[in-house]
């Protein structure tokens, strides 16, 4: 490669993983020609975008951006890796459990996930089971509307149930007083 070639991927490398939230290191060794294309191709339709580099050059735009954030990846990266750049970071583990089904290859080495390094192909089943942040985020909204919504039924429902609550709430409670006076 020349160097004003490698000088520009390199850039492109950096910008890359400086903007990615969530990426994949994949060993892609043994693969044919064919089989690598097939799993382009369904990246391509799962918006993954894989690139084939090498890992000196991984390794380099990771320290240009701080080289202290992916310290424990870097024994990950031997052998041939494909980086897999996802918006999502459960997408490509969803992706790589399906392809499983045909292939073995490739296989996870490590997965970065808002700055966490998850490595070992053994990990792709947490992986695929993790939760987004738009999913807990979800459950939030719906844990916290609860409360609010079972109020809401409870006014909107029929008005004997609201009234005759009240009214059996309000008996209650004027009986205790009248029993308390009388006490006196």
């Amino acid at each position: 490669m020349i160097k004003s070639d490698k000088a520009l991927l390199l850039e492109e490398l950096t910008d890359k993983f400086g903007e990615a939230k969530f990426f994949y290191l994949t060993d892609f060794s043994a693969m044919t020609a064919e089989e690598t294309n097939d799993f382009r191709r369904k990246c391509f339709e799962h918006k993954i975008e894989m690139r084939v580099v090498k890992n000196k050059l991984i390794k380099v735009s990771l320290n240009r951006i701080n080289p202290d954030n992916y310290q424990s990846l870097y024994p990950y990266l031997k052998g041939h890796t494909a980086v897999l750049f996802s918006e999502d970071g459960k997408a490509p583990a969803l992706m790589l459990k399906e392809h499983k089904k045909t292939s073995e290859k490739p296989s996870l080495k490590a997965a970065y996930i808002d700055q966490d390094v998850i490595g070992g192909a053994d990990q792709l089943d947490f992986l695929t089971k993790m939760k987004s942040k738009g999913d807990l985020l979800g459950e939030l909204l719906g844990l916290l509307n609860s409360p609010a919504s079972n109020l809401v039924a409870a006014i909107e429902g029929p008005g004997q149930t609201l009234v005759g609550a009240l009214n059996y709430g309000g008996a209650t409670i004027l009986g205790l007083l009248k029993s308390i006076e009388e006490k006196e």
